[in-house]
């Protein structure tokens, strides 16, 4: 593998996001819904439920508290139960929302937006191998999707922790539970988005139908959301770097795939 090429067409691909309106405008949205507006709504649920007979909420909450955590979160109060609950562990699978599809709408592009670009005939005329051009086009999607959710994710904490302080009275936030969802689980789950997407790419003819078929990807967030939030499986840093090494094998498995299966030759005839 010559590193330089990779590079180079990762680079170039990056410079392609910038202009892809459907990309910058879905982070800007997605950014502004989970750094911001989950953020500082949940933080002020104590003043919008005041005076109001939550009861029968906060026993739902404390039903689906896992053990390892039951004895941290009985020890705050009933205003500050609901904030730790829902931004320090229940929200949590759904945050990876964010790498899954912004790397997906980049990926989805990766040889059909050559192709509508015209330019797909010069790049596979390039001296790359198909691996090269493979990889290439997969680190182009997979890096601002980790980088993004990494900087929504340095957002989120500050607003949580300035909007949630008169109730906190105390910065808490991130959780270890955060920690080992952005340390492992995020790179596998964008990693496993890209490789399939790119995979798809390569073998459909537009950008939309390639970005509709990689939106099925959201279902394994989905799974995650339900499990986590009914108490199935709570996303520990132990889960997390299990969940996480999971996804990176699977991952491996696509990426061998894809790379097995590109053909340069086949792009070329349906030019």
């Amino acid at each position: 593998m010559n590193w330089q090429i990779i590079r180079t067409l990762a680079e170039k691909d990056l410079a392609e996001v910038l202009k892809n309106r459907i990309a910058v405008s879905g982070a800007i949205v997605l950014s502004v819904v989970f750094a911001l507006v989950f953020p500082l709504l949940i933080t002020q649920l104590p003043v919008l439920t005041q005076g109001s007979d939550d009861q029968a909420s906060l026993e739902e909450l404390v039903r689906i508290i896992p053990a390892e955590i039951l004895g941290e979160v009985m020890a705050l109060s009933p205003e500050q139960l609901p904030i730790v609950l829902i931004l320090g562990y229940l929200l949590a699978p759904l945050f990876l929302v964010l790498p899954l599809m912004l790397s997906c709408i980049i990926a989805a592009e990766a040889f059909v937006g050559e192709r509508e670009r015209k330019t797909l005939e010069a790049l596979l005329y390039t001296p790359a191998t198909d691996g090269e051009l493979f990889l290439g086009k997969a680190l182009a999607a997979l890096i601002p999707g980790i980088v993004y959710t990494w900087v929504n994710f340095a957002i989120f904490a500050v607003v949580t922790n300035i909007a949630g302080y008169p109730t906190m009275g105390r910065i808490w936030f991130p959780t270890t539970s955060w920690w080992g969802l952005m340390i492992f689980v995020v790179p596998a789950i964008s990693l496993l988005g890209v490789s399939a997407t790119v995979i798809i790419s390569s073998r459909v003819k537009t950008f939309m139908e390639a970005y509709q078929a990689s939106g099925m990807h959201v279902l394994l967030i989905i799974v995650l959301l339900v499990a986590q939030s009914t108490g199935l499986l709570f996303l520990s840093p132990f889960v997390a770097v299990l969940v996480g090494l999971a996804f990176f094998v699977i991952d491996a498995v696509l990426i061998w795939i894809g790379i097995r299966m590109f053909s340069r030759s086949e792009l070329i005839a349906r030019i």
